[in-house]
């Protein structure tokens, strides 16, 4: 048997790849946070699938479920929100497994912060305006954030910003980020990112916190900062350019 740690994408059925679709169809235990992921992907699963909801199970007891399915000849589609080299808490699972001797493998998932930039329109690295894109998180009830990773030293380089697990810190983060991006700077919400209840919230550092606190938000949902959200064509890519040698 196999535990495939399955990414489950950003929210929306029809946003798995066809190779977590037949994993889903094929395995006869799921295991999911329903926190993140509804009955809409849970649909692609058969009927009879075993079906177990890891919001009030600590590791032990995730683990035990895995470990059981591998007794019992039995494959696991492990479904993590987004994509599993995020947040998805990969390492520990699989060293666990490792540990045991369960086999496990990967299959990618949408991330969320792409969800986030598609329901925007929008592209994260723009021409001559920044071409990186940082991928970081808020410290609040959580593990720790490395010494070097403080959000100050990512605002340096004006990169666009996508910030994961951090609504609840909204006002804290958008007052940092201001000394290096100025007031004016365009910053997004993207709550619930491809599904239906989908809520985006667009506006500066100066004011987005007061929109995602009259909005009540507290999870599931990306912070976006940058110039390159401004939608504005500073200069065109050298990869289209009509003079490019194409020889």
């Amino acid at each position: 048997m196999t535990v495939h740690f399955i990414g489950a994408g950003p929210g929306a059925a029809d946003l798995l790849t066809l190779r977590a679709v037949e994993f889903l169809r094929s395995s006869p235990v799921c295991v999911y946070a329903g926190t993140y992921i509804d009955d809409a992907i849970l649909e692609h699963c058969s009927a009879g699938t075993r079906l177990v909801d890891t919001a009030k199970l600590d590791l032990d007891a995730i683990t035990a479920e895995l470990v059981a399915a591998h007794e019992r000849g039995e494959d696991v589609a492990r479904l993590c929100s987004g994509d599993p080299s995020l947040y998805s808490a990969l390492a520990e699972q699989s060293a666990r497994l490792d540990s045991a001797g369960v086999p496990w493998d990967v299959t990618p998932g949408v991330p969320a912060y792409a969800a986030a930039a598609a329901s925007l329109g929008v592209e994260l690295t723009v021409p001559e305006v920044t071409q990186s894109v940082v991928l970081t998180r808020a410290q609040a009830r959580s593990t720790a954030m490395p010494d070097t990773e403080e959000l100050k030293n990512f605002a340096a380089t004006r990169a666009t910003l996508a910030l994961h697990l951090a609504i609840t810190r909204t006002r804290l983060i958008a007052d940092e980020l201001t000394e290096f991006y100025g007031p004016d700077c365009p910053a997004v919400v993207v709550f619930h990112a491809s599904k239906p209840d989908e809520l985006i919230l667009r506006g500066t550092l100066a004011d987005i916190a007061g929109q995602v606190e009259a909005a009540g938000l507290r999870q599931a949902a990306v912070i976006l900062v940058g110039p390159a959200l401004a939608r504005r064509v500073v200069a065109e890519s050298h990869l289209y350019d009509a003079c490019r040698d194409r020889s």
